[in-house]
């Protein structure tokens, strides 16, 4: 039998070859799927879009990766174990045929890293600019899963990895800041870590953890209001990267942009006083830091600078609208 036309075939060439058991090979109307026995499912969605969530010429196997990388990261803001996905991908008429061999590719590297297969999903045509979708699918224990509302006051705040990192790399790929000798900053624009390993030792530990994706600022106001606590950050105190670190000793300003721009994907979480031990024995090679504390009182997020004065942003972070 001859190849099918069009999207099935399109299908057939890139997105077969994904699916797992589950998927049933992309032939029937949905996926068949057995959480793990005593487990509860876990799931998130998310949607990247061509000039905004990426940019046009970034590599179609980073992009690829990436969509993934987003959605894994939400399972690890929970605690979470993947198990699999479904995709809709909106791709423009003339898209070329490479270029989604290309972004195939880059799902079926991170399908091996981080042990999960592609479930089912959609292909359409746009006239628009690409949009791509991502319905992720993990499992935790009944009851375990890290949930935004918990923290309390006396709470410590703690971030996993580096801030400022992912929006620093959007402006050296823009040519508003000079690339690092190593091209760090680009790529972890482009590749951000899901700190599945780390989300998943903090079960039983934090008492409050989300992702940071919209920017650490308001991220951590999104805390405090699902867990009713306002919150204090020493500016300081927040981890930079060596990258990050050099472009903010040149211009301070820039500190702001890191506090503030988002597309980190690192844990931002609430954890009680003594749980450090706790924290560094996770292990693994992600290191995390306290960063601050949670008060009493209205939800609020106070930055401060090593003298304790306030300092004021010109924003909390990134908005959809």
């Amino acid at each position: 039998m001859s190849e099918a036309p069009g999207e099935f075939g399109l299908i057939a060439r890139h997105f077969r070859p994904l699916a797992g058991p589950g998927g049933l090979s992309l032939l029937d109307d949905a996926a068949v799927l057995d959480p793990p026995p005593g487990r509860s499912l876990v799931l998130a969605a998310d949607a990247m879009v061509a000039g905004v969530h990426f940019l046009p010429d970034d590599p179609a196997e980073t992009i690829g990766r990436k969509l993934l990388r987003v959605n894994l990261s939400d399972l690890a803001a929970m605690g979470a174990v993947p198990l699999g996905y479904l995709m809709t991908t909106a791709f423009p008429r003339d898209i070329d045929d490479a270029w989604i061999a290309a972004f195939a590719g880059g799902l079926a590297l991170d399908q091996q890293e981080f042990g999960l297969d592609l479930l089912g999903g959609d292909t359409v045509a746009t006239p628009g600019p690409m949009t791509l979708s991502l319905t992720i699918l993990g499992h935790v224990a009944p009851g375990a899963a890290l949930r935004r509302g918990g923290a309390r006051a006396g709470d410590e705040i703690w971030v996993s990895g580096s801030i400022g990192d992912g929006m620093l790399g959007l402006g050296v790929l823009q040519g508003r800041f000079a690339p690092d000798a190593a091209g760090f900053l680009a790529a972890r624009y482009r590749l951000p870590q899901p700190r599945l390993g780390f989300g998943q030792g903090l079960v039983g530990i934090a008492r409050a953890a989300m992702d940071v994706s919209d920017g650490l600022v308001q991220d951590l106001g999104h805390l405090c209001r699902a867990s009713g606590v306002a919150a204090e950050i020493e500016a300081g105190l927040v981890p930079l990267s060596p990258a990050a670190g050099a472009l903010v000793a040149g211009d301070p300003a820039l500190l702001a942009l890191c506090l503030t721009g988002g597309d980190d994907y690192e844990l931002l979480f609430a954890a009680p006083p003594g749980a450090e031990a706790a924290i560094r024995a996770i292990g693994g090679d992600t290191a995390a830091t306290r960063i601050g504390h949670f008060t009493a009182g209205p939800p609020h997020v106070t930055v401060r600078d090593k003298n304790g004065a306030e300092i004021a942003l010109p924003r909390g972070g990134w908005s959809h609208f």
